[in-house]
């Protein structure tokens, strides 16, 4: 059957269920209640005795839990309270908020010749890609025009006109990742050099 609400905030459940008690999570912190003149202890005390007066001889199917988190953990006391007590609520918005932030930042995909801009794909161009992978594979050294040149072109006749091409390819690379430009560095005078990034995860190297 159905469960009908008795006031405007319950919920009605699903067929085939029956409410059997709810939660009510409290976020105080105990330097919050100490500084009122009470104690997370005497708060539950006091809330047991308020069921005990508008539900008389209930109060023996309570139970209270304390919510620990580590010292300096952000965000609202109530949000830390529900996730801390496995609140599936608040566990699901925690996993989309895991999710959402995994999706940040670049991912250099080198099996699939890819990369993802906030898990957007940057549309890179064969040359392009093949000229980041050199620099991620050599991380933190500074690849020269030539040594880009022969591992891309092989052996040129013109290499100036080359260093110009690879200029440009570097040019519409950073364009491509706008935000994140920074990790394809130019060595004045001496080439190109791939630097780690926090927010850089390159992956199938």
């Amino acid at each position: 059957m159905t469960i009908a609400p008795v006031n405007p905030f319950i919920r009605t459940t699903a067929n085939e269920t029956e409410a059997r008690g709810f939660a009510l999570y409290v976020g105080i912190d105990e330097q919050t209640a100490k500084a009122a003149g009470t104690s997370l202890g005497s708060i539950v005390a006091a809330l047991r005795n308020i069921l005990d007066q508008v539900a008389p001889g209930l109060a023996a199917e309570s139970f209270a839990a304390v919510a620990l988190a580590h010292k300096g953990t952000g965000g609202r006391n109530v949000d830390v309270v529900r996730t801390a007590l496995a609140d599936p609520r608040a566990l699901s918005r925690l996993i989309e908020k895991n999710d959402e932030d995994a999706a940040k930042g670049v991912v250099i995909d080198v099996r699939r010749q890819k990369i993802f801009l906030d898990g957007i794909n940057a549309e890179l161009t064969y040359k392009e890609f093949e000229i980041l992978k050199v620099l991620v594979e050599n991380e933190g050294l500074t690849i020269s025009r030539d040594e880009l040149i022969s591992k891309l072109w092989g052996e040129v006749d013109d290499s100036s006109v080359f260093g110009r091409t690879i200029d440009v390819h570097i040019r519409r690379l950073r364009a491509k990742i706008a935000g994140y430009e920074d990790i394809v560095r130019t060595v004045r005078g001496s080439g190109y050099r791939f630097d780690a990034h926090p927010d850089v995860l390159i992956e199938g190297i």
